[in-house]
C-alpha cells in the first residue's frame, strides 16, 4: 500500500476511534438497526409467502367474492395476495391478434415482452502517478469506475395456463410502480474498446480514471418462459384479473418456484439474524467501553475543577495571611500553615486545601509515610 493510502487509512481509523470508539460504535449501531429492519421485513415476507397457496390462473376469479367484485365498480380495488405460475405471452397474442404483440431486439433478433438495453462505460483501475487507488478517488469525488445508461421497453403481457389458451385461463401482469428485479435473460453482450484521447495521458498522470471500453448488453423476458408471479390480485372495470407487485415482498416475478423462493428467503433471513446479533453485540461492546472511558474522563475533569471552584473558607483566613514559620508550612504547597491531620496515620503535614486534594486522588496516600489514608481532620489550636 502506498504512503498516501496509509495516511488516509490511518485518518479514517482515527475518526472511527474518536471519543474512545464512539463514532465506530454509533456506526455499528446504525448498521445493526438496518439489519434488524431487513430481518423483520424478510420474516414477514416469508410468513406471507408460506401461508399463501399456489393458485391456478383459472381459479383466480373465484378467489374474490361477489361483494369484492361489486366494489370494483366504485373504484374500490380489492386486494388479495396470490401466487401463480404460468407461461409468458403477449396480451395481443392471447387475444388472438398476431401483430404488434412483441418486441424484437436489434442485435440478437429475439422476441421479447420486456427489453432492457444498457451501456456501461468501463474505467481503468490504474493507481496513477501519486499512487491513489480508484476507490479513494471515488470516495473524494473522483471519477467513477463505471457509468451505466439504461433504457427499457415493454409491451402488455399475461400469464396463461399451459393446458390451453382460453380467455379465463390468463392473468394480466401490471408492472406500474414496481421496483422489484425482473427475471431477464442476457441475449447480447459486446465490449467495444475506447480509443485514447489527447487528455488520457493527463488523466493517467494525475491518477484520474479514464474510459477504456463500452459494454453493450441486451436483456429480455421472452415469450414462452414459465415464471412465478407473487402479488396482489385486482379486478379491472372489465372484470379481468390483474396482479400488481407488493412492496413488502422481495419478489414479484421470478423463474423460481414457490418452494425455491421460500428456501432462498429463509437463507437470507438466517444470515440477517446472525449478522444482526454480531453487529449488535459489537456495537453494545464498543459503546459500553466508550461510555466507561468517558465517565472516567468526566470524573477526573470534575476532580480537577472542584478545588478551583471551591470558595475560600472563612475559618481559614489565618492559613492565607501572616508569616508562617518554616517548620509549620504545608509540605505540598509550602505557602500555608499545616492544619489537617490524616487518618489513620495522624501526620499533620498539610493545609486544609492540599489535604482535600490528596483525599480526592485515585489512590490517596500520606505525603510523609505513604500509608493509605481514609480522610483528614481539621486541627484547631486552643
Amino acid at each position: 500500500m502506498a504512503s498516501h493510502e496509509q495516511e488516509i487509512s490511518q485518518a479514517i481509523l482515527r475518526v472511527a476511534l474518536a471519543g474512545d470508539g464512539v463514532v465506530l460504535g454509533l456506526g455499528l449501531a446504525v448498521i445493526a438497526i438496518k439489519t434488524w429492519f431487513k430481518f423483520s421485513s424478510n420474516s414477514k415476507a416469508l410468513t406471507k409467502i408460506q401461508s399463501t397457496p399456489v393458485s391456478r390462473i383459472a381459479d383466480l376469479r373465484s378467489l374474490l367474492s361477489d361483494d369484492d367484485r361489486s366494489r370494483t365498480r366504485d373504484h374500490d380495488a380489492c386486494e388479495q395476495l396470490v401466487i401463480v405460475r404460468g407461461e409468458v405471452q403477449p396480451a395481443t397474442i392471447a387475444d388472438g391478434k398476431q401483430s404488434d404483440g412483441v418486441l424484437t431486439t436489434p442485435n440478437s433478433g429475439d422476441n421479447a415482452v420486456i427489453f432492457l438495453k444498457s451501456q456501461t462505460c468501463l474505467y481503468n483501475e490504474w493507481r496513477g502517478l501519486f499512487g491513489w487507488s480508484a476507490d479513494w478517488r471515488a470516495l473524494f469525488g473522483g471519477a467513477l469506475k463505471e457509468q451505466v445508461t439504461t433504457s427499457m421497453r415493454k409491451v402488455p403481457f399475461v400469464l396463461i395456463e399451459k393446458e390451453g389458451w382460453l380467455k379465463f385461463n390468463r392473468v394480466h401482469i401490471n408492472l406500474d410502480d414496481s421496483r422489484h428485479p425482473l427475471p431477464l435473460t442476457t441475449v447480447y453482450h459486446h465490449l467495444q474498446p475506447v480509443d485514447a484521447s489527447p487528455y488520457t495521458v493527463f488523466q493517467a498522470i494525475f491518477g484520474r480514471g479514464y474510459p477504456v471500453g463500452l459494454l453493450d448488453e441486451e436483456k429480455i423476458l421472452a415469450p414462452g418462459k414459465e415464471i412465478t408471479a407473487i402479488g396482489h390480485l385486482h379486478l379491472t372495470q372489465d372484470g379481468h384479473p390483474v396482479i400488481k407487485s407488493c412492496k413488502s415482498l422481495p419478489y414479484f416475478l421470478s423463474y423460481l418456484t414457490k418452494d425455491q423462493l421460500v428456501e432462498e428467503i429463509a437463507i437470507v433471513k438466517t444470515v440477517l439474524f446472525w449478522s444482526g446479533i454480531a453487529l449488535s453485540s459489537a456495537a453494545i461492546g464498543v459503546l459500553s467501553y466508550s461510555a466507561f472511558r468517558l465517565i472516567e474522563y468526566w470524573k477526573r475533569w470534575r476532580q480537577a475543577r472542584l478545588p478551583r471552584e471551591e470558595p475560600n473558607m472563612s475559618n481559614a483566613v489565618d492559613d492565607e495571611s501572616g508569616e508562617v514559620p518554616d517548620g509549620e508550612l504545608c509540605v505540598v504547597c509550602l505557602m500555608r500553615r499545616r492544619r489537617s491531620a490524616f487518618i489513620p496515620c495522624g501526620h499533620l503535614v498539610c493545609c486544609s486545601r492540599c489535604a482535600r486534594l490528596v483525599e480526592r486522588d485515585s489512590s490517596p496516600k500520606c505525603p510523609v509515610c505513604r500509608q493509605t489514608i481514609r480522610g483528614s481532620v481539621r486541627i484547631y489550636e486552643s
